[in-house]
């Protein structure tokens, strides 16, 4: 059997003394800016080591630059080359997490010209924050160069302040609650909306048990209006002795960062005085330990993992069939099984038919889809399920070229099987060879030079690309900034046709450079249409293996922390991967790239992935899977509250997919929450399942599949499903969705069980009632209530009636007539009900 190719790890060597010679530290490494005055003048450009090119700030005094230097440093000189738009006051700052900042240097009398100053600290990120500026323009310099080494661990330990919440999960006591909807473990669930309240006394008091002793370095507290006006912070050993490690007596309320210095394994918040008549009161506590550093430093690249096979063109084809054909014997029907396949052709020509199955992904390892060819065909029908596509789930085909053999390739799938970045080179047909239904899908950045026929494909959304033609339509088909679309139509045929993509950023992908591995990050692009790679080269950035941590599904959440707290990048290679704390990723331009449906599971309840509220984040490619204890939430892209602007770095989610129930009788309160601004969204899946294990109205439970809290919010390719409440909630404004496909919950035993206070069910997709601008273009809502087909849902869309509130080309159905769906939006839309299953079209509102 063939295995993953092995890439040599990095040997870290010795760590280098903190008075080694100083070495440039910044060059090519992550940079962010409080803004540019265009594109030309990124921040990137102020650490490429081309003293031709710049970034220039906008034209406001307090702007400022950021590196991130991947770790912890000392820092001894910091070195500003300016433009003529220099900065007459500013200062240099350091931070261990890019939020909490310490002054390194202050300037009141910049001259310009290059700058050399002596400074002395240690921090991850360099700060240059403008205070006034020299000229009527903003800040602008040629190059900014940090100097230093690498800090040298204290004897016996030592380490940074880590950024995972130690109290998330654990347990939690208190003096008191004031009702039973305000218990001590509401400050401690992950929940941003739940809290713990005191009785209306001073002396009242909120504990956790960490479950071990602990170097307790920080203490977040999120009050409600009722907070603290004086209280103590307090450690034990044994729950009963405590040491006072800090005291406030001017507390402020909102939210408290404290850096704190004490060990235990309890940690409590003891009042001394309120600041209101109420009680205390918290929406939560936060408590950050010492990450020691005096370990063996984690290599980047390594091994790609025994679930990856990587074929060249010098192996026997017979070889490499026999490999394609073992896997899909195994994947064609095994949906809810642990087998995760990943096939890595390198470039050259394959005389090879690839048949995908279940967890199966196929990608080229070129730089574009053409340097590798598939002569023969990549293949999804179905077979295996009676020539019924509507469970081909969980598989993708992704940058490279097929020649059919038979003039025609075929992807008959429905949901969570991407089809990314490729070239056909004949016709490509979306349904089984049965023309038995298929339900949804998705392609991207691809090239048909034939013709595309949907025939039984239900739903289909297809963004930046290039078509030959289009054939078929059924319910609702999208098309955004593809050439060779049909033209609009809706609702007969259903074909809503956008001209352009008004944001993208494709999404990353695995390469060979030469003899090594790399992955590349397309550029962000506005206004796009047709493919990235049509002239030959895709505008982006490259990525060495070796700034990535391989993870392998032995590896614990806690190694994998450790590689993000590096300044690692992560790539997932295939398999299951249960964790007990959550994967926090906080650097900005982080890139977490899933292989093979990496799955990650979380055990006892806590949150798998948190994405801080830092420009640039991507994460692509992973299946996250409720584990059986109620976690709050599975992917959180922000915290709650979050309020950055990444206008011109946004966090990026590609093909992530969020499950709860098949495999386990999972359980989560929303599967994925976006508190973020300007966050994209292209492509997901988010269902509650409807069949395998561990499946019932109270066993696999879930109120909400997507909820978005932030601003400008866009959102290509919702697919969001079977939950005990609103599929979607979108509280944040200005938020976009192009292509939405939705069934509501199959299980409620009866109309009782769904019914939103005196409203008749759940609208799929809820606008939040005070957004005064919102926009979304083809969004459809089924029912199949087939547990009680009498069940009735009032509307498919609730939204506030607004003139910035605004939808275009809906549709409700009601499958078989199990349910009805009395309007599409609002009271507006006929009723969808009938055997027929005849949707109902509403093409505007208002």
């Amino acid at each position: 059997m063939l295995t993953g190719e092995v890439t040599t790890a990095l040997d870290p060597g010795p760590v280098v003394a903190a008075e080694a010679a100083a070495t440039l530290l910044s060059q090519g490494k992550p940079v962010t800016a409080s803004s540019s005055e265009g594109a030309g003048i990124a921040a990137a450009l102020a650490v490429d080591g081309d003293g031709g090119t710049r970034w220039s700030s906008g034209f406001t005094d307090t702007e400022w630059i950021q590196v991130d230097l991947g770790s912890s440093v000392d820092i001894s000189q910091v070195v500003l080359d300016w433009e003529n738009a220099y900065g007459k006051a500013f200062t240099l700052q350091t931070s261990d997490d890019g939020t909490t900042w310490r002054t390194l240097h202050s300037v009141t009398n910049g001259t310009g010209g290059v700058q050399t100053l002596d400074v002395e600290g240690n921090g991850r990120y360099v700060r240059m924050q403008g205070v006034e500026r020299a000229t009527g323009y903003g800040y602008s310099l040629w190059e900014l160069k940090v100097f230093g080494g690498a800090v040298t661990p204290p004897p016996g330990g030592g380490g940074e302040c880590g950024t995972t919440n130690a109290a998330l999960g654990t347990t939690a006591t208190a003096s008191s609650a004031e009702n039973g909807g305000t218990p001590a473990s509401a400050a401690v669930d992950g929940d941003a909306g739940t809290r713990w309240a005191s009785s209306a006394s001073d002396q009242q008091w909120l504990q956790v048990d960490l479950g071990s002793s602990q170097d307790i370095c920080g203490v977040v507290l999120r009050w409600e209006a009722a907070y603290g006006k004086a209280f103590d912070i307090q450690t034990s050993e044994d729950g009963a002795t405590w040491t006072t490690i800090h005291t406030v007596t001017d507390g402020t309320g909102g939210v408290q960062t404290l850096d704190v210095e004490g060990t235990g394994r309890y940690l409590r918040m003891s009042g001394a005085a309120r600041a209101t008549g109420y009680g205390y009161s918290l929406w939560e506590l936060e408590v950050h330990t010492t990450t020691t550093t005096d370990g063996p430093v984690l290599p980047g690249g390594g091994d790609l993992g025994e679930n990856v096979y990587v074929f060249d063109p010098t192996m026997p084809t017979s070889e490499i069939q026999a490999t394609l054909d073992t896997a899909f014997t195994a994947q064609e029907s095994d949906q809810f099984g642990p087998g995760r396949y990943q096939f890595l052709f390198k470039p050259g020509s394959y005389d090879v038919h690839a048949n995908i199955g279940f967890y199966t992904s196929i990608n080229g390892l070129g730089q574009n889809p053409d340097d590798v060819n598939i002569n023969g065909g990549v293949w999804v029908d179905a077979q295996w399920f009676d020539g019924n596509a509507t469970q081909n789930f969980w598989r993708s085909a992704e940058n490279l070229s097929i020649t059919p053999h038979t003039g025609e390739a075929r992807w008959a799938v429905s949901q969570a099987a991407p089809f990314r970045r490729i070239h056909v080179k004949g016709d490509l047909s979306l349904a089984p060879s049965s023309y038995g239904w298929s339900s949804g899908g998705f392609i991207a950045d691809t090239k048909v030079d034939g013709t595309v026929r949907s025939y039984s494909q239900q739903q289909w959304l297809s963004r930046d690309s290039e078509f030959g033609a289009w054939e078929g339509s059924v319910w609702n088909m999208l098309f955004s900034g593809v050439e060779g679309s049909p033209p609009p139509s809706f609702p007969n045929p259903s074909h809503t046709v956008l001209d352009t993509s008004p944001l993208v950023r494709e999404k990353p992908y695995l390469y060979a450079e030469g003899d090594d591995y790399a992955v590349f990050v397309p550029e962000l692009a506005t206004a796009t249409r047709g493919t990235t790679w049509a002239d030959g080269e895709t505008p982006g950035t490259s990525i060495p293996l070796d700034e990535f941590f391989v993870a392998d599904p032995a590896d614990s959440a806690a190694t994998i922390n450790q590689a993000l707290d590096q300044g690692l990048h992560l790539l997932f290679t295939p398999g299951v991967y249960h964790v007990d704390q959550t994967i926090t990723v906080d650097r900005p331009d982080t890139v977490v790239l899933g292989l093979g449906y990496a799955t990650i599971i979380n055990d006892d309840g806590v949150v798998p992935m948190k994405v801080a509220d830092v420009d640039g984040v991507k994460i692509a490619g992973l299946l996250f899977d409720a584990g059986t204890t109620n976690a709050p939430v599975l992917l959180q892209v922000g915290e709650p509250g979050s309020s950055a602007s990444h206008e011109d770095n946004p966090i990026s989610v590609h093909d992530v997919f969020l499950r709860v129930g098949g495999a386990v009788g999972g359980k989560v309160t929303t599967a994925m929450e976006v508190n973020s601004d300007d966050t994209i969204i292209d492509h997901i899946w988010s269902w509650r399942g409807d069949h395998g294990q561990g499946i019932g109205w109270d066993v696999n439970t879930s109120a909400n599949g997507f909820v978005v809290n932030g601003d400008d919010v866009l959102a290509y390719g919702l697919f969001v499903e079977h939950y005990q409440e609103h599929n979607t909630v979108w509280n944040g404004e200005r938020g976009r969705t192009i292509f939405y496909q939705s069934e509501l919950a199959y299980d409620p035993p009866n109309q009782a069980a769904w019914m939103n206070g005196d409203t008749l069910g759940w609208a799929s997709y809820k606008v939040g009632d005070d957004v005064t601008k919102h926009e979304a273009w083809g969004i459809g809502a089924y029912s199949f209530n087939n547990v009680d087909p009498t069940i009735v849902t009032e509307s498919g869309i609730e939204a506030p009636v607004a003139p910035g509130v605004r939808f275009h080309n809906m549709l409700t159905v009601s499958l078989g007539g199990n349910g009805i769906i009395n309007h599409v939006i609002n009271d507006t839309g006929d009723v969808a009900q009938g055997t027929d299953t005849i949707p109902s079209y509403l093409v505007s509102n208002p």
